[in-house]
């Protein structure tokens, strides 16, 4: 196709398998030194540096200078529900890189997908809020309604920030081991943020999984019931 978005440019840059290691560890959500994603990559230090210059060219990753240090990060939310949608497609189809291990069982229960929360409980807390009227859907569209605003300020919620943003408040983001969608935006990543911080979940220092006290999984679960 000689006219429209160059998919070929993305697709290669994502298609690499060292960089795709770098996005994915970067799907955390951290920000994190060449050394750490050369790590994650298995490759030196010069070669990953290389890798996140291309990457930063064609706007996947962003970079942040701290001391003596580089910080890279996913450039935006939207590259986070590329690669997610993409994991998803892939999994869908069959392409799955190793066989499950030790970790996959927390990974698929609850996990960061770059500032919210996905996996099961991911799509189990979409699927509560829209069955008591929080959300409403038109497609792939979710829309938060007024019976919502009410709902989420009684939780604590501030909406008004989230408003105030130039993303979303509520958007779809396909879940590649559920293969149905969580929610993401403003709102996924404020209820993910209000998880932590109220001690009800943990993020693993080796993963992506969000573990869950025992206590935060009870509150969870009494917070999002499924019919």
């Amino acid at each position: 196709m000689k006219e429209g978005p160059d998919i070929a440019r993305i697709g290669t840059l994502i298609g690499d398998p060292a960089r795709a290691n770098m996005l994915t560890a970067l799907m955390g959500g951290q920000a994190l030194t060449a050394t750490e994603l050369a790590q994650a990559a298995g490759v030196t230090l010069q070669t990953a540096s290389s890798h996140l210059s291309k990457l930063e060219d064609g706007s996947l990753v962003s970079q942040r200078k701290q001391g003596r240090h580089r910080y890279f990060a996913l450039a935006d939310a939207a590259t986070g529900s590329l690669l997610e949608a993409i994991m998803g497609f892939a999994a869908s189809r069959g392409h799955l890189r190793h066989r499950p291990g030790p970790r996959d069982p927390a990974l698929r229960k609850a996990r960061i997908c770059y500032d919210h929360l996905a996996g099961d409980y991911g799509v189990r807390m979409l699927d509560s809020l829209m069955q008591r009227g929080t959300i409403v859907s038109e497609g792939d569209d979710l829309t938060l309604t007024e019976k919502g605003r009410l709902d989420l300020r009684e939780i604590g919620i501030d909406l008004e920030p989230l408003s105030s943003s130039r993303r979303p408040i509520c958007k779809s983001c396909l879940d590649w081991s559920e293969r149905r969608s969580h929610l993401a935006g403003t709102l996924g990543k404020a209820l993910l943020s209000r998880f932590l911080d109220e001690g009800w979940a943990r993020r693993s220092d080796d993963s992506r999984a969000i573990r869950f006290t025992k206590a935060g999984e009870s509150q969870f679960l009494a917070l999002f019931p499924l019919e």
